[in-house]
């Protein structure tokens, strides 16, 4: 702004000021800058991670990894793996947990599944509306005797999000759980994982399979961008601050003389 009739010119900034602000200005340019650089290698990251869920989902199913396998089964290696099991469902142990769904909100049948190898996999079976919640209710789709089941593979989930913890004493789910689920229904040999299974109809309609959601968030490159640019502001607002103290000095100077 320029400076009035009878307003007296500036003084130059004193040394310590000039210091502070030659460290603090770079260093925040700096920090912005490696924000940037972090968000440009999450895209990539993110990136390569949706092309190999995207692989998973849609190659031939695999047998469920078994108890020799289950140390290794992690989130970035497993999750979403197109399985299939073959056994018996234990129908008489299953566990509702909450689901909200494009159907509306209502229930996953979490169902014990006890594989030909010996060893249980808890199956989301698929949704259920409150008023199917009663196994009675839906008899027709409870499975019974060897079948087979494919789906995606799902890391367990020990709790629901903010403020929604399971209360297993009140058979109260609100996350799949699954080593709290298996304790609670007395089942051991449990894998570390559940399985979504898929959309293969059942009798009677229900439950409905296959509603698994796959999305990824993906706003890094939004996020590097807002980084860059305010590291280029912050050092566009560098610049002009060094070339005013510069011509304040200089004014000075020549105002002294």
């Amino acid at each position: 702004m320029p400076e009035g009739p009878h307003e007296a010119p500036r003084k130059p900034r004193s040394t310590l000021t000039l210091a502070i602000l030659g460290v603090l200005i770079p260093g925040m340019i700096l920090g912005l800058l490696a924000l940037g650089v972090w968000q440009v290698e999450r895209l990539q990251w993110k990136v390569e991670l949706i092309r190999q869920v995207d692989a998973r989902v849609h190659a031939s199913a695999v047998p469920a990894p078994g108890p020799d396998r289950w140390p290794t089964v992690t989130r970035d290696s497993d999750q979403y793996r197109h399985v299939t099991l073959r056994g018996r469902f234990d129908n008489d142990r299953e566990t509702l947990t909450q689901a909200v769904t494009d159907y509306g909100p209502g229930f996953w049948v979490m169902t014990p599944f006890r594989t030909d190898a010996g060893f249980t996999v808890l199956v989301n079976r698929g949704y259920v509306p409150t008023d199917r919640r009663a196994p009675d209710s839906r008899a027709a789709g409870q499975i019974e005797g060897e079948t087979t089941v494919q789906g995606l593979l799902r890391i367990t989930e020990p709790r629901g999000g903010f403020l929604r913890a399971n209360d297993p004493a009140a058979d109260s789910w609100r996350s799949r759980d699954v080593a709290a689920i298996a304790a609670k229904r007395g089942l051991t040999e449990v894998a570390p994982y559940f399985v979504d299974a898929d959309a293969t109809a059942n009798a009677g309609g229900w439950p409905k399979g296959g509603l698994t959601v796959i999305r990824f968030p993906n706003s890094h490159l939004v996020y590097a961008l807002t980084w860059f640019g305010l590291a280029l502001m912050l050092a566009a607002g560098g610049a002009f601050l060094a070339w005013d103290e510069r011509r304040v000095r200089r004014a000075f100077a020549n105002g002294a003389a």
